[in-house]
């Protein structure tokens, strides 16, 4: 039987937490040229001008169907937080990046087999209260999340960021980015948040 949220709803206009590891949990970035392979596919779908491989074939363009609001990546496990305009977007997108990188990762480390655990984890967001403590999760979940260099958290705060990534309606929500600072800093009430938002979270079982 497939793990919880292994078997997606598909709904435009909608928010998702989505999440997958390393199978066997093992690590799947090692360096950090995996971290910026992985996040140049993204630039690949939802960068504002379309992408054309070597060959001149255009790689799929979802830009205007699905944004990126928020990314970590872990060594053995990745958190992403989308909005879905049109159907399929994060199916087309998922599939697009995943696929690339596990082909980029076995030639580079002479590996076999599947990379990830499942293809991946998405769980639908159900308000906008859960969409701003989730995004938290996501910034949260390094120890070091501050000076952390694999999650989006520097560029909410206009530091390197990247125009495929849309933070714009996670930071709306707060008005503005220094009341969200003080959000992510709010450690109590992050605690206390952590178990109302459970259902919310694509990889809790």
């Amino acid at each position: 039987m497939p793990g919880r949220n292994v078997v997606k709803l598909d709904i435009p206009d909608s928010y998702y937490h989505v999440y997958a590891r390393g199978s066997s949990h093992r690590k799947v970035f090692r360096d950090d040229d995996d971290y910026c392979v992985f996040l140049n596919l993204f630039k690949r779908h939802l960068s504002e001008k379309q992408v054309f491989d070597r060959t001149g074939r255009k790689y799929p363009h979802l830009r205007g169907q699905i944004e990126l609001l928020a990314y970590c990546l872990m060594n053995n496990h990745f958190h992403l937080l989308i909005y879905q305009k049109n159907k399929g977007a994060m199916s087309n997108l998922m599939h697009g990046v995943m696929t690339s990188y596990s082909v980029y990762y076995n030639k580079k480390y002479k590996c076999s087999g599947a990379l990830f655990e499942t293809r991946y984890r998405a769980s639908c967001i159900s308000s906008d209260e859960y969409l701003m403590q989730v995004s938290r999760y996501i910034h949260l979940n390094p120890g070091n999340w501050q000076a952390y260099p694999y999650s989006s958290i520097h560029a909410y705060f206009g530091i390197g960021k990247s125009e495929w990534l849309q933070p714009e309606k996670v930071i709306d929500l707060f008005g503005s980015t220094p009341v969200y600072a003080d959000f992510l800093d709010d450690s109590d009430d992050y605690k206390k948040s952590l178990d109302e938002i459970t259902d919310e979270l694509a990889n809790k079982a």
